[in-house]
Parts: C-alpha cells; sequence; structure tokens
C-alpha cells in the first residue's frame, strides 16, 4: 500500500487476516490527516475502522472494505463501507446497542461504531450478508446524502474504468454514471474525463449535457454515459443515454427501465435523445455499468428499499457485481 494521498475514487481492502488492520488503520489515519479532520475525530475514525476490519477478519465471508474522502459544501469527511457475504444478522437495529453481542457475525462493536460516526446506515439479510455505511465528519452537520454509488475495479486491477460524480446545478439534481472502454488506466482516464465534463458543463437538461460530454472526450477512447436529473417537484425524471449503462426507475417492486442509446461518448457523430418519465417521492433511480449483472431484485431483500442509497447501492454491488469487470452502481431516491 503506498503511503501517498487517498484519493476521491477510494481504497478497497480485503480483509483475509488481522495484519490487513493495521494496514487500514494507517490508511484511515492518513485520510484523516490530508482532510484535516482533526485529532479527536481521527481517532473516533480510528476507533470505527479498527472495529469494521477486525470484525471482516473475524467473521465475514469475502468481507472488503472501502476507504474514501466524502465531501460536503463546506468541509470533508471520511467514508467507510463494509460489505460482507456472511452469516448476516436477524436484526440490525438491536445488534447496534451497547452491550449487545452478535458472536460470529459482523455486530459485534456496532455499538461502538454508532457511537463515534456522523452517520451510520446499514443492512442485514440472514444467509446473504451485511452492508455497513459510516461516515465521519468533523462537525455533526451533513445529512444523509439523497444519492450513494460506489466502484470497483476488474480484479487485478488498480483503478477503475468505471466512475460516476453527482451535482446539484442552478437546482438541477444530476447524476453521471460513466464506463470508459476497456480496462485499466486508459479507461480511468476516459472516465476522469467525462466527470470532469460533467461537473463543468452547463446547467442544461440531460440530453445537453450528454453532447457537452461527447464534444469535451474525443481525446479519450470513449465512454458509455448516462445522466439523469431527478426533478421531484414536477414528478418527472429526463435521462440521456449512450451506450451500455442500465438506469431504472424502482417503484413497489417493479422496475422501468430508462432508455439508452447505442453510441460511444467522445467517438463519431452519436445520436443523442432525452426521455421523461414519472417520479414519484418513494421512487428509487439505479444506474449502473454492465460489470453488473442485470438480475437482482430489490423484492429479494425485505427493507432494503427504505434504507439509504449508499447501503441499497452496496448491497446491489456485492451479490450483482462481477470480478470480471470494472463495476460502478449508483441509487438515488427521488424524495430526499
Amino acid at each position: 500500500m503506498r503511503e501517498d494521498a487517498v484519493t476521491d475514487r477510494g481504497i478497497w481492502f480485503r480483509l483475509e487476516a488481522g495484519s490487513t488492520g493495521s494496514v487500514v488503520r494507517r490508511a484511515v489515519e492518513r485520510l484523516g490527516q490530508q482532510l484535516e479532520l482533526g485529532d479527536a475525530r481521527t481517532a473516533d475514525l480510528a476507533i470505527v475502522a479498527a472495529e469494521l476490519s477486525s470484525n471482516l477478519a473475524k467473521h465475514a465471508e469475502d468481507g472488503v472494505l472501502l476507504l474514501r474522502p466524502v465531501r460536503g459544501e463546506r468541509e470533508a469527511g471520511v467514508e467507510l463501507v463494509a460489505i460482507d457475504a456472511g452469516p448476516g444478522m436477524a436484526d440490525l437495529g438491536l445488534s447496534s446497542r451497547d452491550g449487545h453481542s452478535t458472536a460470529g457475525t459482523l455486530g459485534i462493536g456496532l455499538g461502538a461504531i454508532a457511537r463515534q460516526a456522523s452517520w451510520f446506515d446499514g443492512y442485514s439479510l440472514p444467509g446473504r450478508g451485511t452492508v455497513l455505511a459510516v461516515q465521519v465528519w468533523p462537525s455533526d452537520a451533513n445529512g444523509t446524502p439523497w444519492v450513494g454509488a460506489l466502484t470497483r475495479p476488474l480484479s487485478g486491477e488498480a483503478v477503475s474504468g468505471d466512475g460516476y460524480a453527482v451535482r446539484v446545478a442552478d437546482g438541477r439534481r444530476q447524476v453521471l454514471v460513466c464506463d470508459g472502454l476497456g480496462h485499466g488506466p486508459l479507461a480511468s482516464a476516459a472516465s476522469d474525463a467525462a466527470i470532469a465534463a460533467f461537473h463543468a458543463a452547463p446547467a442544461a437538461p440531460p440530453a445537453v449535457v450528454v453532447e457537452y460530454l461527447h464534444r469535451a472526450m474525443s481525446h479519450t477512447r470513449g465512454a458509455a454515459v448516462g445522466v439523469a436529473e431527478l426533478d421531484p417537484p414536477a414528478g418527472v425524471l429526463r435521462y440521456a443515454g449512450l451506450g451500455n449503462i442500465t438506469a431504472q426507475v424502482v417503484a413497489g417492486g417493479r422496475r422501468r427501465g430508462l432508455v439508452s442509446l447505442p453510441g460511444i461518448a467522445g467517438h463519431q457523430r452519436p445520436t443523442v435523445r432525452e426521455y421523461e418519465y414519472g417520479l414519484e417521492p418513494q421512487d428509487l433511480l439505479v444506474m449502473h455499468s454492465d460489470g453488473v449483472v442485470d438480475r437482482w431484485q430489490l423484492d429479494d431483500y425485505p427493507g432494503l428499499a427504505a434504507r439509504s442509497p449508499l447501503v441499497v447501492a452496496a448491497t446491489v454491488l456485492r451479490d450483482a457485481g462481477t470480478r470480471r469487470d470494472d463495476a460502478c452502481v449508483l441509487v438515488a431516491r427521488a424524495g430526499e
């Protein structure tokens, strides 16, 4: 593990042995210093990381931990996402109480984690595993985000060619998922170019944003892109996509697919069209790259749809993501 700055893409750790915990601790302390979290909150963060990494190593099946910065309007914090495919817990709320033991599962220490965290959420299903998401901020002024997303590189690669971005531009709540062609550094560079262009694009509808991305990415190998705009007051979701980005609105267990046209942003002259869909406050937007198999059903996870978008995204990535490709999942809630 290099002793340099942790990027916004984060670092994934596979927790298979207790010795990995020391590597996680050093990375956590380095990120706390990097973000000027302060000594007290960095110490709190270290406790959270120690509990998560220790229990993943002891009790998890295929346990992994994501460490990355999170950025608010005025300050930055640290986010940890623990993903476990192990036995799961029957009552996550009970397991989070101080003094409650969940020997043999990822529940041990959840009370300590909840005490130190600025924000904490999770989901567990017996026989399927557990997802825990924790944020530690310098203050407690940051609320639950309306959107959550994760990327994971192809096994053996250091960087992912998949990416995502979120912005609110003149009141427009927009999200991007992109998949750079191929894998490795060149695919990651294409994805980075799409993300930079997305943030620089005019505050305009998704079709205009996708056209902007296409022009800005001509120097790259290109990428599949999808841009969605959630407009809860109007009850509308607007979407424009090129290539193999899957986007769906999930409501009451039913999935509605959004139209993405053939093409590659940055190459040739693709046809870009925008489509509108009805949107209710309880609806979820789920977008993912082709590194996620499109056979997931939220109905298979009782209560998951009510959890935070990040926990929903991490659960889908765990169970539907493939290790043979880069993978990205983004989930946004209309009513938050």
